[in-house]
């Protein structure tokens, strides 16, 4: 009764709306709603992390002993999988790769409980000790709500995958306070036209999420920094060398990312992975206390100028008067990072990478302004909190590939622009540098192998969302190698509509060759052959073949282009599927372009 209600008001809202409210006002209203919800979803996550963290590290780990570093991460992932496996009942993927892929395979549609999935596990996995971030499960859930928003609305999938940029803005807005590096990161995580049609709905979705974070956390923010030194054009050699090592160690995390994710995925028992996962980042933890969680505590240390806090209670006991075993132990800290958020994700915990690479970008930093300014090297002094801002906007830029997020989040949350050619020369090296070794981010890496990943050319991003079985024809009549011409005359031609024939295997149905009809025309008629000739003595092999198990709409117009066919066979595992036609597949792409311009 109340189902039939709901959906009842529901149409009777959607009538009124249609009646009422042009179709770019409702966008817009939406996305206030949009970035409100996503907001809302921030606020959810980080309450329930830090009271998880405040009952565990600065209740049980401290009062009774130091080793229960060990058992916390084992515990917490045994909790993840429990709500997985009996709340939820769905595998709930990493946020923002989870989303990339909805947008490029789902048509912008995210199923229900994807809206829940990532607040239930994310402040458990991170509360417990897991060594990720809260921004990638924020923006999951957001985009999860924005995409049943919009099929409730009746959305198509253009202004889906806006509702989703949307999402996007609003959580990273109420995250860092940072409205445009907000925008900035939806058009350039998620590929998104900047339009004026698509700039107005994020902007309004990013207003409304900084508005929800200032409304329920006041005006603190993440990293509380003001700039107090300028830019000098001496300093360029040294922020463009920053921006290499930026680079270089971009590249080392994704390489470690991927080897010791395709580890994991080896690894079949959920049980082995929360052992193996939990007991090695509960050994880092215990060694390594400053990678418990998002870290952000350690990021202000550093930027405040007192790095010791984080690090004293090292496990070793080192003099931490000493600048040089300062500079071991963060550099430690870069180095165990990346395995500390790989064993999370490969024990089964939910979380991001952006807090992890704000972490590592920040230490790099820091370490590289230690190295320049106790070598000795004379007229060389540099600012450590500068180059702590400076180092996570490089890493920020190779690792996630958004260079124009990184600059202007950096910017924003300090309060200032005096830093922002230094951000500029750092975020373009790294990510220049990275770009030439890796060239999807980590959010899109198993994407990009695939070739499923909507990027900013339009043509490719087209090619991406089109659904390949939608222009496969199979009205096609098939013959076999033993057949006669007479045969095909009688058995095929006569009754087919088309002018290709392909020939099959009688038994494998694998496809051998293809007939035209300009290849019999000429002996059609000739009786005497009749008998004479066989298809397989007729046949000829494809220009080319479209592998349905393989081959990605952009690979298959490559196909047409480089053949100059204009039908192509279809196989999936070597049986004959059918024909794409160009004309098809042109009139397909022109539809697809249509609306997704619109």
């Amino acid at each position: 009764m109340a189902t039939s209600s709901g959906k009842s008001f529901l149409r009777r809202f959607l009538i009124w709306k249609y009646k009422h409210i042009s179709e770019q006002n409702f966008i817009y209203l939406s996305s206030i709603l949009v970035g409100f919800t996503s907001g809302i979803a921030a606020v959810i996550l980080k309450n329930l992390t830090h009271f998880i963290q405040l009952f565990l590290e600065d209740g049980l780990i401290q009062d009774y002993h130091h080793a229960l570093y060990f058992v916390s991460p084992v515990i917490g992932f045994a909790l993840v999988y429990l709500i997985i496996r009996y709340v939820i009942r769905h595998r709930v993927n990493h946020g923002i790769p989870s989303t990339l892929f909805a947008i490029s395979k789902r048509k912008g549609v995210m199923r229900r409980f994807q809206m829940f999935g990532s607040l239930l596990t994310a402040p458990v996995t991170v509360g417990f000790g897991g060594s990720v971030g809260l921004e990638g499960p924020t923006v999951a859930t957001g985009a999860a709500i924005s995409s049943n928003l919009s099929r409730l609305f009746h959305f198509n999938q253009a202004t889906r995958t806006l509702m989703i940029g949307c999402a996007a803005a609003g959580a990273m807005a109420s995250i860092f306070k940072a409205p445009i590096a907000a925008i900035i990161f939806a058009v350039e995580v998620f590929s998104l036209d900047l339009t004026l049609a698509s700039m107005i709905p994020l902007v309004f979705a990013s207003l409304s999420g900084v508005i929800t974070s200032y409304f329920f956390f006041g005006s603190d923010i993440l990293l509380p920094f003001k700039i107090d030194e300028k830019f000098m054009i001496a300093d360029l050699p040294l922020y463009l060398l920053l921006g290499i090592i930026s680079g270089f160690a971009s590249i080392y995390f994704a390489r470690v990312y991927e080897e010791m994710s395709s580890v994991f995925e080896k690894i079949g028992s959920p049980g082995k992975r929360i052992a193996i996962g939990g007991l090695g980042i509960g050994i880092l933890l215990f060694f390594i206390p400053p990678l418990y969680g998002e870290g952000f505590d350690v990021i202000n240390n550093l930027v405040q100028g007192t790095p010791e806090v984080a690090l004293e209670n090292n496990f070793f006991d080192l003099d931490l008067d000493n600048v040089w075993v300062v500079i071991a132990l963060l550099f430690g800290l870069v180095i165990f990072k990346i395995f500390a958020t790989t064993l999370t994700f490969g024990a089964g915990g939910v979380g991001g990478i952006f807090a992890p690479t704000l972490f590592m970008g920040s230490i790099l930093g820091n370490c590289a302004a230690k190295i320049l300014n106790n070598l000795g090297a004379p007229g060389i002094s540099v600012s450590e909190s500068s180059y702590t801002l400076v180092g996570m906007a490089g890493l920020m830029a190779g690792v996630l590939h958004a260079p124009l997020t990184a600059i202007f989040l950096i910017a924003e949350v300090t309060g200032g622009y005096d830093l922002f050619i230094p951000l500029m020369i750092t975020a373009a090296t790294s990510y220049t540098l990275t770009r030439y070794f890796i060239p999807h981010s980590v959010y899109a890496m198993e994407l990009g192998r695939k070739g499923e990943l909507i990027t900013h050319d339009k043509d490719h991003a087209v090619l991406t969302l089109m659904d390949i079985n939608s222009v496969i024809e199979t009205n096609f009549v098939p013959v076999y190698p033993d057949m006669t011409l007479g045969e095909i005359l009688t058995e095929a031609v006569t009754r087919s509509k088309r002018n290709i024939f392909p020939v099959l295997n009688r038994n494998t149905k694998y496809l051998e060759g293809i007939i035209l009809l300009d290849d019999i025309r000429p002996i059609m008629f000739d009786q005497k052959l009749y008998d004479e000739l066989t298809a397989a003595q007729l046949m000829n092999n494809p220009p080319a073949v479209v592998k349905l198990d393989k081959d990605k709409m952009t690979r298959v117009m490559k196909k047409f282009q480089d053949s100059g066919a204009w039908n192509l066979p279809v196989t999936k595992d070597n049986q004959y599927h059918g024909f794409i036609s160009k004309s098809k597949l042109l009139t397909a792409y022109r539809r697809k372009l249509i609306n997704f311009t619109q």
